[in-house]
């Protein structure tokens, strides 16, 4: 029981986290403090980031391939599937307004590849596949049903994360995050190949919107 209570305590901080950057209270990005807690964490628990999934899986050459095909697929899903229909049934585009600074800005195109391999691909897959899915399925007991249920729980906090997107980026950003957390569970729980696939797909946004390509933008 006082595990439990302490896996709640822990999401309710993480909520904390969330409100104070919807109030703009956060300076750079939100995962910053939510990789510090989930650090904290594991230590308290006498765990290791290689523990929730810091690992590769199988071998290099394996997790790099799956990694890379899944991040292609992931990016076409995206960008010729669920956006046009979201945009179609909503009548409403992805506020990307945020990034429109990069066309044709080499120096910031530079800078958003760093941040989508660090912030974005490492940071965030540690936090929500990493970290929080594993929580989550710790109030569960970690069943089967736990593991399904933490899917459900934690990419809807991972779409709301994206709120400044507006509606449509929530949806889409919900739904890539549920596809990367079912690779988590498929590949044994290991990160690798969702930290490769999420770069991958970033990067290629960020160039896409730096060549002035990005079919929304």
């Amino acid at each position: 029981m006082k595990a439990k209570l302490i896996a709640v305590a822990e999401l309710v901080i993480v909520a904390l986290i969330f409100i104070a950057d919807a109030h703009h209270l956060i300076p750079l990005s939100k995962t910053l403090p939510l990789v510090l807690l989930g650090w904290l964490s594991l230590r308290l628990r006498k765990l290791r980031w290689r523990d929730v999934g810091l690992t590769v899986y199988r071998s290099w050459k394996r997790s790099i391939a799956l990694g890379l095909a899944l991040g292609v697929a992931l990016e076409a899903l995206e960008l010729f599937v669920t956006q046009p229909l979201l945009i179609r049934v909503l009548h409403k585009k992805p506020d990307l307004d945020l990034f429109r600074a990069l066309n044709g800005n080499i120096k910031l195109t530079l800078l958003a590849i760093a941040g989508a391999w660090t912030l974005a691909a490492f940071g965030e897959e540690m936090v929500y596949r990493g970290y929080l899915m594993n929580r989550v399925a710790d109030l569960f007991d970690r069943t089967p049903a736990a593991w399904i249920a933490s899917l459900f729980i934690v990419h809807v906090g991972f779409g709301l994360a994206h709120a400044y997107q507006g509606i449509i980026g929530i949806i889409d950003e919900a739904l890539m995050g549920f596809i990367l957390g079912i690779a988590y569970l498929r590949c044994g729980r290991s990160l690798a190949v969702p930290i490769i696939a999420h770069g991958l797909c970033d990067t290629i946004d960020v160039i896409l919107i730096y060549l002035g390509k990005y079919p929304t933008l």
